[in-house]
């Protein structure tokens, strides 16, 4: 297995992320070519690399054929690639040929000599292997370098893959595009809380299936059908490292003078320790619900309070409304009164001079 040199690190720590247009592009390619059958697709990936990150943000296809019985009989048109890629280079020139990809889902064993026929075009090519058919919750794409391997036993080297993080990464425009086609296909009808829980489960399902592949490989390693790497154990025990400590000292029974620890006292220690860490979390979670409902409850009493002060105010508005109103009409009627009787007295007035 390859040793824990600074070449192998610095390829495993370095952070590959794929753009979204990647994924169609390979998805649209897949099911032109190769779709319902056993075959897979081989492509070239458009990126920038600085050394430390790589940026994979174009790809094209590329005419590929292997025969299925013979692994090593296969036949990649680079003539193809080198037209390819010129005619990209003119579009965008920060666009690179960073390496290549296949449908995979696994390694093959005539990868490593893809891998070489790529290096006339990059000193280091990145392999990305894309799931078009996941059958698994998570990222659908794994990318690797070819690295010399060194043997601990100090035997020849040979080119083996190391497997380094990749992320499904997209621009701000891709992301706007992204966010539009999801608007229209979203189903309206599923609420923001069905949707955090099935975020929410696919993470966990996504964890406990690492968590099984970790046990696979320790339980290979202790029945010795996998040699023990460890740069691999190394990692382990970084992860296991953040875990938090839970366990707290607790007597032991002693027999004739020692102590006895059993795993069944292990699994109680270990148990009432979650059970306390636990307890501690939903005590917390426990008082800011019950301090957001009281806020809840406060806002509820002002809203119906201004609501009331509101509707008294409309209220005394329209009764003060409604007197104006009234003793306006009033006065009209009282002056319409006063002209008639003007008007009768005049009229008898007339009378009287004419008698």
């Amino acid at each position: 297995m390859p040793a824990t040199t600074a070449e192998t690190l610095s390829l495993v720590t370095r952070t590959v992320s794929v753009a979204p247009l990647v994924l169609l592009s390979v998805a649209d390619h897949y099911g032109r070519s190769a779709k319902g059958t056993r075959k897979r697709v081989v492509g070239v990936l458009l990126g920038q690399n600085d050394g430390r990150n790589v940026r994979v943000s174009n790809s094209f296809a590329v005419p590929f054929e292997e025969d299925e019985k013979d692994p090593s009989v296969w036949f990649l048109d680079h003539n193809f690639v080198e037209s390819m890629n010129d005619m990209f280079k003119k579009i965008n020139a920060r666009e690179k040929l960073v390496g290549w990809y296949h449908s995979g889902p696994k390694l093959r064993a005539s990868d490593l000599e893809i891998n070489e026929l790529f290096k006339r075009y990059t000193p280091n090519p990145l392999l990305v292997i894309i799931d078009v058919q996941p059958k698994e919750v998570g990222v659908p794409t794994d990318a690797y370098f070819a690295v010399d391997e060194i043997k601990d036993d100090g035997t020849t080297t040979s080119k083996t893959f190391v497997h380094t993080p990749s992320i499904i990464e997209a621009e701000e425009a891709e992301e706007i595009g992204v966010e539009h086609l999801l608007r229209d296909i979203r189903d309206v009808a599923v609420g923001t809380l069905s949707t955090r829980i099935t975020s929410q489960l696919q993470s966990l399902q996504g964890l406990h299936l690492r968590l099984r592949d970790i046990g696979q490989y320790l339980q290979k390693v202790l029945d010795h059908e996998l040699p023990v790497n460890h740069a691999i154990l190394g990692n382990l025990q970084d992860v296991f490292n953040l875990l938090p400590n839970l366990s707290t000292p607790a007597a032991t029974p002693k027999i004739n003078g020692t102590e006895q620890l059993s795993a069944a006292t292990e699994n109680n220690e270990l148990a009432r320790a979650m059970s306390t860490k636990t307890n501690d979390q939903l005590m917390a979670i426990y008082l800011s619900s019950l301090i957001r409902a009281i806020t809840a409850f406060h806002d509820l009493i002002e809203n119906k309070i201004q609501n009331r002060q509101q509707q008294e105010e409309n209220d005394s508005k329209k009764e003060q409304e409604n007197n104006a109103k009234n003793e306006k009409e009033a006065k009209k009627a009282g002056g319409t009164a006063n002209g008639d009787q003007k008007e009768d007295q005049d009229g008898n007035k007339e009378k009287s001079k004419k008698g």
